[in-house]
């Protein structure tokens, strides 16, 4: 067994099990795991992480978390998405923490794929939260030694966790090579933000794909109403590309209704299947990457080859 742990709660169980799975694989398979090493010295522990992490409920409802293995002086990486039901998400964070802090763990790791909350990043009227960070400063109660997010809605949000390190991962790098095994011809790839503030990220994403056709929609469209307008302006085919993939209301009968013809999402958060043939949904898992991040800070190397 390594000197580590991953524990998970109930938020998206799948992906903590394919985490701990292809961590499991860089341990049992030296080949797939020296793609990661960048340098000669990085040092390797035999055997690899199991998953924890009990999760219940008590009769009145509340919930009840306990850590069934021990865990004194190991480091722990908690990977937990606060996705939908957010508050209880956010709880369960919250009470594993807790419990492996009680527990003696000698470092905790939070990695959260999805963060919850982070759209309410500011004030936008008066007599209004900030819930971003009011989150931020729950789960800093607690004293985690690292935090790690993937796409949070804004990078300012790192700095509401004051002397905690915040590494942001980002997924663009799994979407672009996914595009380009859809479309050979990359030269036909124009990419589109939905408004100005997705303009860097889709820039990025332009520049992995080696295009330089970058256009903005004006913010008042919605995002079918922009993909109408895209294809009544020539776009032959239009994808829909996002990192978390929340399908909230009638959200799928409206992409249904649209000249959108394909629909690519991460597994940060969990996802059904589509109740319509049209559009064609993609599930791109985001498992090796945040893998990837815990078995190099674990080793204690870089994480800078993962922003590439």
């Amino acid at each position: 067994m390594a000197n580590y742990q991953v524990v998970s709660g109930n938020s998206n169980r799948a992906l903590a099990t394919a985490v701990c799975h292809k961590l499991q694989g860089y341990y049992n398979n030296p080949s797939e795991e020296s793609q990661w090493h960048d340098n000669e010295s990085a040092r390797t522990v035999d055997g690899g992480p199991h998953l924890q992490g009990d999760v219940g409920r008590f009769a009145d409802g509340e919930i009840n978390a306990s850590i069934p293995n021990n865990v004194r002086g190991q480091e722990v990486y908690i990977v937990h998405p606060t996705c939908p039901p957010v508050n209880d998400s956010i709880m369960e964070l919250v009470l594993l923490t807790q419990a492996l802090k009680l527990a003696s763990a000698e470092r905790i790791t939070l990695v959260i794929p999805y963060f919850g909350y982070a759209r309410q990043d500011r004030k936008t009227a008066a007599r209004t939260p900030i819930s971003a960070a009011a989150v931020a400063q729950v789960l800093c109660a607690f004293q985690p030694s690292r935090i790690v997010t993937l796409d949070l809605h804004c990078g300012q949000i790192q700095g509401f966790f004051p002397n905690i390190p915040v590494d942001n991962l980002y997924a663009q790098g799994i979407i672009a090579d996914h595009l380009k095994g859809l479309f050979r011809d990359q030269t036909s790839l124009c990419v589109v933000s939905p408004d100005a503030g997705g303009v860097p990220r889709a820039r990025q994403l332009a520049h992995l794909l080696d295009t330089t056709d970058l256009v903005t929609i004006v913010k008042h469209r919605a995002v079918c109403a922009g993909a109408a307008a895209l294809k009544s302006a020539g776009a032959s085919t239009i994808v829909i590309a996002a990192t978390h993939g929340l399908f909230s209301g009638p959200a799928h009968d409206r992409l249904h209704a649209s000249c959108i013809d394909r629909v690519i999402v991460t597994d940060s958060v969990p996802q059904r299947p589509f109740p319509h043939a049209t559009p064609v949904m993609d599930v791109l898992s985001v498992a090796p990457l945040l893998a990837q991040a815990i078995h190099r800070l674990h080793t204690k190397q870089s994480l800078s080859v993962l922003f590439k």
